[in-house]
Order: C-alpha cells, then structure tokens, then sequence
C-alpha cells in the first residue's frame, strides 16, 4: 500500500495528514494501525523546491506518497537501508512481469532515486514518473522534454519502479519474504 492509502486505513485526517502526507516527514512516524511510515530525512524541503520543475514540495510529497515504491537494483536497496533509522525490515521479492501484466498502466519508472536531495539534486517533477510502456519505447526522452533537460543515454536504467495507487494484492506477485535484522543487509548469507 502506497503511504496515502496506510494512512486511510488508520483513518489519519485533518492536520496531521496534511503534514503527513504533502510535508517532509523529519521522523518516522508510527500509525495508530500500528503501520510505520519512514522519515524522508533524504529529501530535504530547499533542496527540493530548488530542483522541482513545475511543482511544489508539498505537491512533490504528495507525489510520492500516492505510489508504492520498489528497487530495481539491490545495492540501491540495500544503500537505503543502510541510509535509514536501524530496524529489523522485511523485503519483498517480486515477480515483476506478473505486477506489470496486473498494474501496467499504473507503473512507472525513474531514472533517479526520487526521495533523495542530497548531494547534486537531480531535476525532477512529474515527468520524472515515466509510465512503463514509454519507457520501453523512448527511454527518458519525454523526462528530459518535460524537464528541459538532456536526455540520458538509453543504456540508464531505472532506478526505481512504483505503482501509482499501490498493490493491495502484492502477496500474489511475492516470490520470496526475507526478514532482516536492523544491520543486516539483503543478499547476507543469513537472509
């Protein structure tokens, strides 16, 4: 579940959602579902106002927390964890064609890690989600004409694949459920 959808399901309302869901959460942020929500420490509001193209932060955030997120590569996963608040975590491996066959026109790709501005922010906006099938036809070159910015080379791959609205059914594409501890990265022999 995308984290707008974690928080209707703990019934989350009024100012606390606006704050939660269209501001940088500093903190993580435990629900009364018992759900915990990261922080988003990575993406620091100047920084992000400075690199959105056509947006706001807090349009940014909400943005983001509409979409379920996946790593496509699993040294970016196992970085953000290690970039995270220690806890035990559990990762999921999933079979991505199956999700794409049942959510194609809701996947989207980046070609960058969306919930980071530190060091060097890449440009970013709403075209920075390139819906799958795009992608598969012309690369990044709706994002760099969106953005105004250079294409990237068609060997970039994306960094992140997200679901816009979420996968309730998600136990039907899990391949496999590892449970790490809170220093243990993903690929340890113990996983």
């Amino acid at each position: 579940m995308s984290a707008s959808e974690l928080m209707d399901a703990a019934e989350v309302s009024g100012a606390r959602r606006e704050q939660l869901e269209h501001g940088q959460r500093t903190e993580g942020v435990l629900l009364p579902s018992g759900v915990y929500l990261r922080d988003q420490r990575p993406l620091s509001p100047s920084a992000l106002a400075a690199c959105l193209h056509g947006m706001v932060t807090s349009e940014w955030y909400a943005a983001l927390n509409a979409r379920v997120f996946f790593w496509v590569n699993i040294d970016r996963l196992n970085r953000q964890r290690s970039a995270c608040e220690p806890r035990p975590q559990i990762v999921l491996t999933i079979d991505v064609g199956a999700l794409v066959a049942a959510y194609g026109r809701n996947v989207a790709v980046s070609p960058i890690n969306t919930g980071n501005t530190r060091r060097m922010p890449a440009r970013r906006g709403a075209a920075t989600f390139v819906p799958l099938e795009k992608w598969l036809q012309s690369g990044w070159a709706s994002e760099a004409a969106a953005l105004g910015t250079s294409p990237r080379t068609k060997s970039h791959p994306p960094v992140e694949l997200t679901v816009h609205g979420g996968v309730p059914d998600i136990a039907r594409f899990t391949l496999n459920i590892s449970h790490l501890a809170a220093q243990q990265s993903f690929g340890d022999a113990a996983a």
